[in-house]
Order: structure tokens, then C-alpha cells, then sequence
């Protein structure tokens, strides 16, 4: 559901991927067979346009020619920080994290970026980020043609506007309601009177994802093609 979500908020020509990332790529595929957007996917040979694999993504973006690319991290706060180095004081953190490559650069230069976290818990939507590893917002005079639009979690959507740098909450998935969403978010957020429900899967998007979605990722991401294909959820993505 997380991925057909992802794709939905696209809307874009290119959309890139970077590694470890099945449930981006499934994303992006869909939009790919959907609605034509060329997805890049950094590690799939067939869909790896990179020659130069990062450092060619990164001049990619800077020379705009990607649209949206999708980040996730340890801890997302409300203001779209994203923290990708540990937790902790820094730089004495009692807990590492994978490291933040190039996700400062990217938020910076790419137009759409799409945060995302499976798990929605009070210890991953901090008020504020341990430390930061792509800031969601930058002071006045800043250039910076990209940011943050969105946050998808397993609980909910929620839309992010830069100018106030906070975030709105879009939908609630089924199962969850707004009292259940905030109760499990660390941040404070806006919110509408009536918060609609996340449209489920449609019958085109499921039969994607449990087919050609998950044959195509079965040679980079073999574990979650065949729980697509068993039209079981990952828990374990992202």
C-alpha cells in the first residue's frame, strides 16, 4: 500500500532510486507502467542508468534532471529534517546509522522529495531530530529549488509546506484514525476537520505489484518480490 501511495504522489517525468530501497522501486515502476515515468533504479542493472552509479545521480540532479526521488531515515521531525546518522548527541552517538551520503545534496537540488518511513512511532517522528542529515527547510536567501513535499509512513500521508515548514496530515490508512496518528507522532502537525481515509489499492495497482512490479525486482530485491508476489506486506522495507 506504502508504495502504491508513493507513486500516486509522483506525478513526475524522472523519478530517481537509490539503494536498498524496494519500496521506492516498487513505486516507482508502478508510476513507470502507469503513467510513463522513467524510473532510475541505483543497483538494478536493467533500470541503472548511472554509469558512474551516485556521483552521476548527484550531477543528474543538480543539472535537473530529476523530478522527485524518494528519502527515508532513522528519525523524520516535523519540520522534514531527516536524520540518517544515529542517535545520540553528535558526534557521540550511542547508536549508528547507515550514514548520509548524498541526502543533503539531493534535498537540496531535487524538485519532489519524498520522504517516507514504514514504521510510525512516537521513536521515529521525533519534535526535533537528533541530528541532522538533510534539513527540511532552509533560511531566507538559501538557494534551494527542491525539498520535502510529503512524508508516507504505514499510518498515514502527510503533506508538507515548506513556506510554514510543517506538516498537514492528508489521510489516515485503514485501521487508523486522526486520534491514532497523533497519538504516535513525536511532532505536532495541522490537521482538517475531517480527515479523509487513504484510497486502498486499486485492482490495476495490486495486480502490478503482485506481477510485473515483482518479477522485475526479483533480481535486486528477491525477498520482497516474492512477498509482492504472495501479496504479502514487507515489514522489513525501507
Amino acid at each position: 500500500m506504502i508504495a502504491a501511495i508513493l507513486a500516486r504522489l509522483e506525478g513526475c517525468r524522472t523519478v530517481a532510486v537509490g539503494a536498498s530501497s524496494p519500496l521506492p522501486a516498487a513505486a516507482a515502476m508502478i508510476a513507470q507502467a502507469r503513467y510513463g515515468t522513467r524510473a532510475l533504479l541505483l543497483g538494478d542493472r536493467r533500470r541503472d542508468r548511472f554509469g558512474d552509479g551516485g556521483r552521476e545521480l548527484f550531477d543528474a540532479a543538480a543539472q535537473g534532471r530529476i523530478d522527485a526521488f524518494f528519502l527515508s531515515g532513522g528519525q523524520i521531525d516535523g519540520q522534514a529534517n531527516v536524520n540518517l546518522l544515529g542517535l545520540g548527541t553528535y558526534p557521540s552517538l550511542h547508536r549508528r546509522f547507515p550514514g548520509s551520503f548524498g541526502s543533503a545534496f539531493l534535498a537540496f537540488v531535487v524538485p519532489r522529495l519524498i520522504l517516507f518511513r514504514e514504521e510510525h512511532t512516537l521513536r521515529t517522528t521525533p519534535a526535533r531530530v537528533d541530528a541532522i542529515s538533510a534539513p527540511g527547510t532552509s533560511a531566507a536567501g538559501v538557494y534551494r529549488p527542491g525539498g520535502p513535499v510529503a512524508l508516507v509512513t504505514g499510518r498515514a500521508v502527510l503533506a508538507f509546506h515548506r513556506e510554514r515548514a510543517r506538516f498537514r496530515l492528508s489521510s489516515t490508512h485503514p485501521g487508523e484514525t486522526a486520534a491514532s496518528v497523533r497519538a504516535a507522532t513525536g511532532f505536532d502537525y495541522d490537521e482538517p476537520p475531517a480527515v479523509p481515509e487513504t484510497p486502498l489499492l486499486t485492482d490495476d495497482e495490486r495486480e502490478l505489484l503482485r506481477g510485473e512490479v515483482a518479477r522485475d525486482l526479483a533480481a535486486t530485491y528477491p525477498g520482497f518480490a516474492r512477498e509482492l508476489a504472495d501479496g504479502v506486506a514487507s515489514r522489513g522495507a525501507g
